[in-house]
């Protein structure tokens, strides 16, 4: 079997494969999307990094193609709906620099306390200036964190060493297991009002960009700092600049940033009080080497047929079970990611019950599917069909699962019961007679949905007027409606319904559709 590796890889990592007898491996780095085009027919499986660009050109023009291993966390330099649809299994390395970003966030929080970069390059200079510098203790400080995941809780841990009081917003993270480690778990408006320091540990997403924000700084204690080791974009930098500015904000140190490399004119460079670094986090030795042998013992253990781990696209499955199974695992993460926007509150069980004839199957590969579904708004590209399960339970999610034999109303039926510290939310889906998903049925309500694209869900009173207000207000704002349904128990009780929008629906637009007449409650739902 041949393999490919596309960008520089540390050599304990490329060892490992280079020891298996039944592999080639070819490390050709720098090709231009044209070389690597005509060679990637004569490979079984690639190996990346964040350079090389696996387009659908790219893997349209594989002819024997197993695998495609990432060696880092992102996949946005793989086209993963293209390697799906080719059976071409894609998998990263989302732990790998976990503790070396940790480690940056903690010294960029120290580096900012104590004016470090500033007083070096002062006293380089001949400067001898210490009262300019005078810094704060970490002690009896208060440490947010956005984000509790590997990395956020590894740095809670440091922080706490150091007698920081640690608390932390994550929708998926349960209390008890917070607290088990001395964190509190609190609501993000609140985090944001009792910070002396907030550090974000979030994927980049629609819901996260630019989640912190004008708005956001005016809730915050005058004198708070700012580290963002995470994604670019999920800070907004001018509303960061103007909120240094006015003194709100003591000072930020950021290693990422929304256009990168940064260029000579950001503002961000003028400012004293902000500590600046070129996208460090990943950077050691240690985290480059970690990154590279995980990476090749994922390829060569795919390869060899000893098992998949942190596959991005879908579970390992026989290939005639996959037939069978593969429009169901489809439905299972719509599904997943459709109940994860629909529910309000901090998720604490994922009750999932399976009917009909697909129960003679395995179906752990759509368990997966469905907790990928529901992490995936908030952990994107840090959750796959495999750790999907490891991931939620590090939250304290607890997951049952059971099998009901019970003839229904459909073939074959999935349901998922979300309960959070809010509420409980019930959605159940099938497929079509075309092998499409389908939602069935939302809490107690009948309905004919498809999940995809942009959505809008409503709960509404069953009164004349919804539809006609509604495709109107949308209208004005140029907005298509594709499809509906509706569902209800008894005329003019309360009913849902269900649209799907060929555009996205703006906070404001949602805000007026709330304040509609006969209109409860409006959910904007993206999948």
């Amino acid at each position: 079997m041949k393999i490919l590796v596309s960008d520089p890889l540390s050599e304990e990592g490329l060892k490992i494969l280079k020891e298996v007898k039944e592999f080639q491996v070819d490390v050709k780095t720098d090709l231009k999307p044209d070389a690597l085009k005509e060679i990637i027919k004569n490979y079984d499986a690639l190996i990346v990094r964040s350079a090389t660009k696996v387009t659908k050109e790219i893997i349209d023009a594989a002819g024997s193609l197993k695998v495609i291993g990432r060696a880092g966390v992102g996949l946005d330099n793989v086209d993963l709906e293209a390697a799906t649809q080719k059976g071409i299994i894609v998998m990263n390395t989302p732990a790998g620099n976990t503790i070396s970003t940790a480690e940056h966030t903690v010294s960029m929080i120290l580096a900012l306390s104590r004016n470090i970069p500033q007083a070096n390059a002062s006293t380089k200079t001949g400067e001898w200036k210490r009262s300019k510098f005078m810094g704060v203790e970490l002690y009896n400080k208060t440490l947010g964190i956005v984000g509790f995941g590997r990395i956020g809780s590894e740095v809670a841990k440091r922080a706490l060493s150091f007698g920081m009081r640690v608390i932390a917003y994550d929708p998926f993270l349960s209390k008890e297991v917070a607290e088990s480690i001395g964190v509190e778990v609190i609501e993000l408006k609140e985090l944001f009002t009792r910070s002396d320091y907030i550090t974000v540990h979030t994927p980049l997403t629609e819901e996260t960009k630019h989640m912190i924000s004008a708005k956001e700084f005016s809730l915050m204690k005058k004198g708070v700092r700012i580290i963002n080791c995470a994604r670019g974009g999920i800070i907004d930098e001018q509303a960061l600049v103007e909120a240094i500015k006015e003194g709100k904000v003591m000072g930020a140190a950021l290693d990422v940033f929304e256009k990168e490399p940064l260029s000579s004119d950001n503002p961000l460079l003028k400012l004293d009080n902000v500590i600046i670094t070129p996208h460090l986090g990943a950077s050691t030795e240690e985290a480059q080497v970690n990154v590279a042998i995980e990476v090749v013992e994922i390829v060569r253990d795919a390869l060899l047929g000893k098992g998949i781990r942190n596959a991005a696209n879908y579970p390992c499955l026989e290939a005639e079970v996959c037939k069978v199974l593969e429009p169901y695992i489809a439905l299972s993460e719509k599904m997943g990611l459709f109940t994860s926007q629909l529910a309000a509150g901090r998720f604490q069980e994922l009750n999932i019950t399976y009917s009909g004839e697909i129960n003679q199957y395995d179906l752990a590969p759509l368990t997966f599917a469905l907790v990928k579904g529901v992490l995936s708004p908030i952990l994107k590209e840090t959750v796959n069909f495999i750790n999907s399960l490891a991931l939620a339970k590090e939250r304290g999610i607890n997951i049952k699962e059971a099998k009901s034999s019970k003839a229904g109303e459909f073939v074959n039926l999935v349901q998922l019961e979300v309960k959070t510290d809010k509420e409980s939310r019930k959605v159940a889906g099938t497929l079509s007679a075309n092998k499409k998903p389908r939602i069935v049925k939302i809490d107690e309500y009948y309905v004919e949905a498809s999940p995809e694209g942009d959505m809008v869900v409503l709960q509404n009173w069953d009164k004349p007027g919804i539809i006609g207000n509604l495709g109107t207000l949308l209208a004005k704002h140029n907005i298509n409606i594709a499809s509906m349904t509706f569902g209800r128990q008894a005329p003019g009780e309360k009913a849902i319904s269900v649209f799907n929008v060929d555009s996205p629906i703006s906070a404001e637009l949602m805000e007026k559709i709330k304040k509609t007449e006969n209109v409860l409650s409006v959910k904007g739902i993206r999948i």
